[in-house]
């Protein structure tokens, strides 16, 4: 507390009249409520403005846009479909009595399955697989369907990193496709072109004919048989199987084969053993 001095011998001050110092207290009484209404209806309105604000603000959230589409709802390139799908597709070396072959095939499942053309193990007394990361592993025929020219094979080891593919999506005449494999013995080859044709049929010399092939232009040679052709949204729509040469090249000539991917998985004999034709 702080004491006020006055000088030494002066009289303290008169007090006011009782009623001079009643009106002045009226008076100041007035000035505060005046004051503190004023005060009230500043912070009525600050408060007002503020809820107002903080409404507005918030309404951006409320009505917060949808997510973007993923990447994968947009059409890669070749080049994405390629580094999407390669970790996916091996190399098949088979070995049978007199010779060997090499062909593609693509890791369909989770467990390590891979699906291929049955031309390309048919016969084989050893089937050795190549993944992408150099793994090797000795694989054995688990199903085979003649009819479509498709088996799929178990292998013995799987690598580090198992990189199933998306199995899945139609075809229609003019879509952009792309394959991967191994045509020639020039490992994780792409090649990029579109469906030139729908449920084709291929015949074949001494068995039955292939019923509904997709027709393709994206360059295939001996090698790519049962390598995946893929779609622009990193699915794989079918097996490649064929490639049309009226001469006895047997080299690409703008005309590709492939079985759709849902006949490629829809059946088989799974006896072990792919089945003479």
């Amino acid at each position: 507390m702080m004491t006020v001095l006055r000088p030494e011998g002066s009289d303290p001050p008169e007090p006011a009249p009782e009623e001079r110092k009643s009106r002045w207290s009226a008076t100041d009484l007035r000035r505060k409520l005046l004051v503190s209404t004023a005060v009230l209806w500043a912070v009525a309105l600050t408060a007002f403005v503020v809820v107002r604000l903080g409404v507005e603000n918030e309404a951006p959230s409320a009505a917060a846009p949808s997510a973007a589409p993923s990447a994968s709802a947009a059409p890669l390139t070749v080049a994405e479909v390629y580094q999407a799908l390669a970790p996916s597709v091996v190399l098949i070396r088979s070995t049978g009595q007199t010779d060997a072959g090499t062909g593609t095939g693509v890791i369909a499942n989770a467990d390590g399955t891979i699906i291929t053309a049955l031309h390309v193990v048919e016969g084989a007394q050893s089937i050795e697989l190549t993944y992408a990361d150099g793994t090797k592993s000795a694989a054995a025929i688990a199903r085979a369907d003649p009819k479509q020219d498709i088996a799929t094979l178990t292998p013995q080891k799987l690598p580090e990193t198992l990189v199933p593919a998306i199995m899945g999506g139609g075809s229609a005449v003019g879509d952009d496709v792309v394959a991967i494999g191994n045509p020639l013995g020039l490992t994780w080859s792409t090649s990029s072109g579109v469906v030139s044709g729908l449920d084709r049929r291929l015949d074949r010399a001494g068995k039955s004919a292939i019923e509904g092939l997709i027709q393709f232009d994206a360059a295939v040679n001996p090698g790519n048989s049962g390598g995946p052709l893929i779609n622009t949204r990193g699915q794989v729509t079918g097996i490649v199987v064929a490639l049309a040469n009226p001469t006895d090249a047997g080299t690409f000539i703008g005309i590709g084969f492939a079985v759709p991917i849902g006949a490629a998985l829809g059946g088989g004999e799974g006896d072990g053993q792919a089945p003479p034709l």
